[in-house]
């Protein structure tokens, strides 16, 4: 039965954004790492989607907390007050930094959660440290892979869309019309997302899906149980990929009435499945 989580705003508290400082193996450059930290119990860590910060999920991480968990949300480089180089990264950097967030708080292995982009730097984590990682969510994700047969593109559906929401050059009807296109389920409100997006995050985000091989990250390493969960309307991701490939490591879960957004459409939604992931884990 699907984890029972209900709204109580009296019990919620803001979450404390902290900053971490580190340098990372073969650089000489410090990076700073702005996050998110709030409640009390199993840790959940909340990775955002392409170009987007993990403020995403307040409603999200709130209701987790209800839930007695406690949530991590690490911003990206370029999001927020998180700082280091942008050139030249690949999905292990962005991987790099979350696992200096987790060590840093000592939490041990956490549920790693991936929205859409996020998935990638999740299942990077899940890759190069495992000891940090004990199940992965993968929300409204992009395998990386595609069915046999197919002759699309891996990560190219919506593609201008997707990198049209956030153009700052672009007038406010032609990115509300690519929100509609690419984010939102039918009937709902793009407005949402129309501000909240990251320019350089953007740039250093899609290149480093460029310059990481899919069979890097693609599996999220080789033990953790994986949950796909699909959103019902998602015009971006090709759905039901991951668990014909990895077996029975992954469990599908679909939201009904969300689009790729799915965090601010269905946020109880989203929240009850991870919580009882997490919990059955």
């Amino acid at each position: 039965m699907p984890t029972d989580i209900t709204s109580n705003p009296a019990r919620r508290e803001p979450p404390a954004s902290k900053l971490l400082s580190y340098r990372p193996r073969n650089s000489n450059e410090t990076v700073q790492i702005e996050f998110h930290d709030q409640g009390a119990g199993p840790v959940i860590c909340i990775l955002p989607s392409l170009a987007r910060s993990g403020r995403d999920y307040d409603v999200v991480a709130d209701l987790l907390c209800e839930a007695s968990f406690r949530v991590l949300r690490p911003e990206p480089r370029g999001v927020g007050r998180s700082r280091g180089p942008m050139e030249n990264l690949d999905m292990h950097d962005f991987a790099a930094d979350v696992a200096a967030v987790l060590d840093h708080e000592h939490t041990g292995p956490v549920v790693i959660v991936g929205h859409a982009w996020g998935s990638q730097p999740a299942r990077a984590l899940a890759a190069d440290r495992p000891d940090l990682v004990r199940g992965i969510v993968m929300a409204a994700a992009s395998a990386g892979k595609l069915p046999p047969g197919s002759t699309e593109k891996p990560y190219s559906r919506l593609r201008d869309a997707i990198d049209g929401a956030g153009d700052p050059s672009l007038s406010q009807a032609e990115r509300l019309a690519c929100l509609r296109k690419a984010f939102f389920a039918p009937g709902h409100d793009p407005r949402a997302w129309l501000d909240g997006w990251f320019p350089a995050a953007h740039e250093a985000q899609g290149l480093a899906r460029e310059n990481t091989p899919i069979d890097d990250y693609f599996s999220g390493g080789t033990t953790a149980p994986i949950l796909d969960l699909q959103a019902e309307h998602d015009a971006v991701v090709i759905p039901n990929v991951m668990q014909p490939l990895l077996g029975e490591r992954v469990t599908v879960r679909v939201i009904r009435d969300a689009g790729h957004a799915m965090a601010p459409e269905q946020p109880q939604a989203m929240s009850a499945a991870i919580a009882e992931f997490a919990r059955g884990l």
